[in-house]
């Protein structure tokens, strides 16, 4: 069964929702699995440099005094803290992030889905700019990846179609925010969802399939398949 999350790196629901989803992973007795993470981009138009402090930019978005703001960013920081994220929202140091979807598809071809957290970590508790070269390049060699794949990647558009792709495809489903879980192509969950809920989404998801491929006789252009 696949679990598809649209998500992007610079969002700090996208990297709550990412650890709650592993927490019911493992609370869920079936080790046949794979989450497919899909991009989504807050802010297409950001700069590729830093341009104003993460208070600052927060309360200009969402009309608030800085004050406010930042008692608001502390708040998203404790959640975070409460699912064991060493979060530091205050300081993220906010780029753009079309590189790092990029190298993540890069990545999700070869197995190396452990730089999404990697991405994430870097992001919200390294407080490192994802629109720089060298730091995606040494996340992804620490993560076992090719470095001259990586490099040719960085120097190219390489895998950009592919994150337009899952755009225009959360465009064509009506996502209009992140994260946004599809479990098993049937259940949509949309926002940082409690363990529970995905624990119960993925499980009811997991008895759909068993009972689809129980009952699953098919034909298609190849014949007819009797599945027991």
């Amino acid at each position: 069964m696949k679990i598809e999350v649209w998500s992007d790196y610079a969002c700090p629901f996208c990297y709550i929702g990412e650890k709650r989803l592993e927490k019911a992973l493992a609370e869920v007795a079936n080790d046949n699995i794979d989450i497919e993470f899909k991009s989504f981009e807050l802010d297409p138009m950001a700069s590729s440099e830093v341009v104003s402090d993460t208070v600052t930019r927060f309360a200009v978005k969402y009309g608030l005094s800085k004050e406010d703001a930042a008692k608001r960013i502390e708040q998203i920081s404790l959640m975070g803290r409460r699912e064991g994220i060493d979060f530091k929202y205050a300081t993220t140091r906010y780029t753009n992030t079309f590189d790092s979807l990029r190298l993540t598809k890069l990545a999700q071809e070869g197995g190396h889905n452990e730089i999404i957290t990697k991405l994430f970590d870097a992001y919200f508790t390294k407080n490192l700019e994802l629109s720089n070269h060298h730091v995606l390049k040494k996340i992804a060699v620490e993560c076992g990846l090719d470095e001259n794949e990586v490099d040719e990647l960085l120097k190219s558009d390489k895998y950009a179609e592919e994150v337009r792709n899952d755009e225009r495809e959360a465009a064509t489903l009506g996502i209009h925010g992140v994260p946004y879980f599809v479990v098993g192509g049937k259940y949509g969950l949309s926002g940082a969802q409690p363990v529970e809920v995905l624990k119960q989404a993925i499980n009811e998801a997991l008895t759909d399939e068993v009972e689809t491929k129980l009952n699953g006789m098919t034909c298609g252009a190849d014949g007819c398949h009797f599945e027991g």
